[in-house]
C-alpha cells in the first residue's frame, strides 16, 4: 500500500467512527478492502466512543468483559499475522520457480500493526477535539450561596429580667404585704416589686398568693404615682396564679407612669375592671419616701 492509498483508507475509516459516511464513500471503503485485503472492524468506532466517555463517572469494565475484549484482539492480530505469513511464503515461492512476474499486495506484520496503530491514534485525536469542542466550551458554573441562617435570640426569662432591672441604680422598689384586714387566705401574701422609668416596664415577685379560679375571679394590678393622687390609678395589667409557691409576674402598665408611690394587688372579676372599688385587697405595696 502506497501512501496516498494509506490516507485515503485512513480518511475513510476516521470518518465512519465519527460522522459515518454516505452510500459512495461507503462503497469505496468496501472496494479498498477488498482490494487490499484489508479487513475492517469496530476499532475505530471504540477509540471514538472511549475518548468521548473519557469524563464520564462511570463503574470499572467487569473483568469477564476486559477479557474477551483482549481475547478478541489477540484473535484479530493473530489472523492478521497469519495471513501476511502466507502472502510471504507464496511471493517466495513464485520467484524460485522462475514463474511470470506478477502484481500483489504484500503486507508486512510490522507495517500493518504500525498502520494500524496510528490509525486508531488519528481517529481518537479527531473525537477528542469533537468531544472537547461541543462539550468543554461552557460558561463558567455559578455558585449560588443561599443566605446565612439568623440565629434567633434567645428570650431572657422573667426571673432574668426582674433581676436585671432590680440591679439598676433607678429602680424603684417596694416590699408587698397583706392588709390588716385581709381575710385568713390572704394573711401570708408578701413579695416585693421593681420598676424602672426609663424603661417602662417592672416586675413583681409574690409568694403564698393564693391560686385563683379564672372562670370566677382574676388579680388585676394598680399602679399610683406620686404626683396622681390614689382616685385614678393605672391600670398594670390582670394576672392569674395556677401554682403553688414564688411567682414572677410582670407589670402590663396602659398608661406611661412616672415615679409610682404604690402597688395595690385587687381581686376582680374576669377579664379585670377598669375602675376598681377595692373591696378586696390582696396585697398591697409602698415605696419607702427618700429624703433629700
Amino acid at each position: 500500500m502506497n501512501e496516498e492509498i494509506h490516507e485515503i483508507l485512513f480518511d475513510l475509516l476516521t470518518k465512519q467512527a465519527t460522522y459515518g459516511l454516505d452510500a459512495s464513500e461507503q462503497q469505496q471503503l468496501e472496494e479498498l478492502s477488498a482490494n487490499l485485503n484489508f479487513r475492517t472492524d469496530d476499532s475505530f468506532d471504540i477509540a471514538a466512543a472511549a475518548i468521548g466517555l473519557a469524563d464520564l463517572e462511570i463503574e470499572p469494565m467487569p473483568a469477564h468483559l476486559n477479557a474477551n475484549i483482549l481475547a478478541s484482539a489477540d484473535s484479530y492480530f493473530a489472523s492478521a499475522e497469519s495471513a501476511a505469513g502466507s502472502t510471504e511464503r507464496a511471493v517466495e515461492t513464485a520467484e524460485a520457480d522462475d514463474m511470470q512476474p506478477t502484481f500483489g499486495f504484500e503486507p508486512k506484520r510490522s507495517s500493518l500493526s504500525s498502520w494500524l496503530g496510528w490509525a486508531i491514534a488519528g481517529a481518537a485525536c479527531i473525537a477528542l477535539a469533537f468531544n472537547v469542542y461541543t462539550t468543554r466550551f461552557q460558561g463558567p458554573t455559578e455558585i449560588v450561596k443561599g443566605p446565612t441562617p439568623t440565629v434567633t435570640p434567645e428570650k431572657p426569662s422573667p426571673a432574668k429580667l426582674y433581676e436585671e432591672i432590680a440591679s439598676m441604680p433607678t429602680a424603684i422598689k417596694a416590699n408587698f404585704g397583706a392588709l390588716p384586714t385581709a381575710p385568713a387566705d390572704l394573711k401570708n401574701v408578701g413579695g416585693d416589686v421593681v420598676w424602672s422609668d426609663e424603661r417602662q416596664a417592672g416586675y413583681m415577685k409574690l409568694r403564698n398568693l393564693p391560686k385563683n379560679d379564672k372562670n370566677l375571679s382574676t388579680y388585676q394590678l394598680w399602679v399610683f404615682e406620686e404626683n396622681q393622687g390614689d382616685k385614678t390609678p393605672i391600670d398594670g395589667g390582670t394576672f392569674d396564679v395556677d401554682a403553688d409557691g414564688d411567682v414572677i409576674i410582670p407589670i402590663d402598665a396602659k398608661l406611661k407612669a412616672k415615679n409610682p408611690a404604690m402597688f395595690a394587688i385587687t381581686v376582680e372579676k374576669p377579664g379585670g375592671v377598669v375602675v376598681s372599688d377595692r373591696k378586696k385587697i390582696a396585697a398591697l405595696a409602698k415605696v419607702a419616701k427618700t429624703e433629700t
